[in-house]
C-alpha cells in the first residue's frame, strides 16, 4: 500500500481497534530502561505500573519542578531504584540511559516530546489526549510510522476485559437497532476553581520550561499541575480529558470514525465567574448516517445518566447496554430480551496496558498494541471535534476526505499556535 492510502486508511482501522504501527525498530535490550517525563499524577501512576512488569528498570526522572522532581526521586530511592535526574527532557533522550519513555506532562507539550522521543529512537508511552489539537495528533501518527516506534497511548480501558466483553455483546446484534449512543462524565468531586491573582514563581519551578509552546503568560496557580485542564492553552477540559475514553467505547462499539456533523452547547453554567475556561457543562451531538453519538459533562455533579457518574450507553430497540469501569449490564426493553446483571470488572486496565506495552517491545511487533497511535488520535480527534464546536458556536460539517471542516473559522482551530520561539514538529 503506498503511504498516501495507508495514512488515510488508519483511522476506520483505529476506531475499530485492528490497526497500530508499523513493526518495532530494534530488538530490545533484556532489561527495559525506562525514564518518565513528568512526574506528577497520571507520569507517576504510569511507571508504578510499569515497574511491576518484569525486566523493566526506572533510570531517569524528569521535570520542570524540581520539588516535586526530588519527591519523586526520594520515594524511588526508598525502594532501592537509584536514577538519573533531568530538567530538560532533551538531556534524557541523548544517549542510552533509556530505551523508553513515559510522558506524563501537560497535554500541550505531548506533541514536541513524543516526535522527539521517537526520532531519538526511544519506545514511547504517551498519556492521553495525545495532543492539544487534531494537527499535532496528525504529526504524531506520522511519526510514530516514519520512525517505526512502538507507541502505546494512555487509555487503560482498552486493556480490560469487560471493556471488551461490553463490546462483543453490542456487536452481536441483540440489543436491536441501535440509534443513540450517550456518553458522559459527571464529575462531582471536581469543584469551583477559585480566582486568584498572579504571583511569583515558586522557588524550583522552571516556569518558562513549564509554558513551552503556550502563550506566554504571567504565572497563576490555577494553570499550573492538575488544574491545567481547565485552560485553552494547555489542554481542553472534561470533553478531552474524559472525552476520549468514554467516547472512545462509543466508537469501537459502533465501529465508525468520522462524524458526518458535530454540534455543542453548554458553558460555565454551574461556576460562571470562576478561573476555569473550558466549560463546566456541555452536551455534544456527533451526527453519523443513521444513528447519534451524544456526550454529555458536568463538573460538580455525580448524578449522571443511569445513575452512574461516568459510562457509555447504547440504546437499542431491545434493550440498552451501560458500560463504565465498574463493569456493564443490560437493561431491557419489555418482552424485547433478557436482563443482563452487572457484569463486574476483575482486572487491573492500567496494570493490564503497561504488560501489554512491554510485551509489543519483547516481540519487536507493534501490531499487538491495545492503544496505538492511531487509536490514541482518532480519538483525540474526535474529541477537539466537539470543542472546536463549542467554541465556534456552530454546526459543523466534516470533511473526511480532507481531514477538516467545511467552515473556515472551524478550520483555524484545527493546529495548535506554537509560541516563545517553538515551532510545530515537522515529519
Amino acid at each position: 500500500m503506498k503511504r498516501k492510502e495507508f495514512i488515510k486508511s488508519t483511522a476506520m482501522l483505529a476506531a475499530a481497534g485492528m490497526f497500530s504501527t508499523a513493526n518495532a525498530f530494534s530488538a530490545p535490550r533484556e532489561t527495559l530502561k525506562v525514564g518518565l517525563i513528568g512526574v506528577k499524577g497520571m507520569g507517576w501512576a504510569n511507571l508504578q505500573a510499569l515497574l511491576k512488569q518484569p525486566n523493566v528498570q526506572c533510570t531517569a526522572l524528569c521535570d520542570v519542578d524540581e520539588g516535586v522532581l526530588d519527591q519523586r526521586i526520594a520515594e524511588l530511592k526508598k525502594t532501592n531504584i537509584e536514577v538519573k535526574r533531568f530538567i530538560d527532557y532533551k538531556e534524557l533522550l541523548a544517549g542510552d540511559l533509556v530505551d523508553t519513555v513515559i510522558i506524563g506532562t501537560p497535554d500541550h507539550w505531548h506533541c514536541l516530546q513524543m516526535v522527539d522521543a521517537v526520532k531519538a529512537g526511544k519506545h514511547v508511552y504517551v498519556e492521553k489526549p495525545i495532543g492539544n489539537s487534531i494537527g499535532e495528533c496528525q504529526i504524531m501518527v506520522a511519526a510514530a510510522l516514519k520512525y517505526n516506534s512502538i507507541v502505546q497511548v494512555g487509555q487503560w480501558q482498552r486493556s480490560q476485559q469487560h471493556f471488551k466483553d461490553a463490546i462483543d455483546f453490542v456487536h452481536s446484534g441483540k440489543l436491536g437497532k441501535i440509534r443513540l449512543v450517550k456518553a458522559w462524565a459527571y464529575q462531582g468531586w471536581m469543584k469551583s476553581i477559585v480566582v486568584k491573582p498572579d504571583a511569583p514563581i515558586p522557588p524550583g519551578v522552571h516556569y518558562d520550561r513549564w509554558l513551552g509552546p503556550a502563550q506566554k503568560r504571567p504565572f497563576n496557580p490555577n494553570r499550573f499541575h492538575f488544574e491545567f485542564r481547565w485552560f485553552w492553552d494547555y489542554a481542553g477540559g472534561l470533553m478531552t480529558d474524559w472525552g476520549v475514553h468514554m467516547l472512545d467505547y462509543a466508537l469501537l462499539g459502533m465501529n465508525v470514525s468520522d462524524p458526518q456533523s458535530v454540534m455543542a452547547a453548554g458553558g460555565k453554567l454551574a461556576y460562571p465567574d470562576d478561573a476555569a475556561e473550558t466549560p463546566d457543562t456541555l452536551t455534544t451531538v456527533f451526527e453519523f448516517d443513521d444513528f447519534n453519538i451524544q456526550w454529555e459533562h458536568a463538573i460538580g455533579i455525580d448524578m449522571g445518566p443511569f445513575g452512574r457518574d461516568h459510562g457509555v450507553a447504547f440504546i437499542g430497540n431491545n434493550g440498552t447496554l451501560i458500560l463504565n469501569r465498574k463493569g456493564w449490564e443490560v437493561i431491557p426493553e419489555s418482552g424485547r430480551m433478557e436482563a443482563i446483571s452487572l457484569q463486574k470488572s476483575q482486572d487491573n486496565g492500567l496494570d493490564e496496558h503497561m504488560a501489554n506495552f512491554v510485551q509489543a517491545i519483547q516481540r519487536k511487533d507493534a501490531t499487538v498494541l491495545h492503544a496505538p497511535i492511531e487509536a490514541g488520535a482518532h480519538i483525540a480527534i474526535f474529541s477537539q471535534m466537539g470543542n472546536i464546536a463549542y467554541r465556534t458556536g456552530k454546526k459543523l460539517y466534516w470533511n473526511k476526505e480532507n481531514k477538516q471542516f467545511t467552515d473556515e473559522e472551524a478550520n483555524r482551530y484545527l493546529i495548535a499556535g506554537y509560541h516563545n520561539g517553538y515551532k510545530l514538529p515537522q515529519v
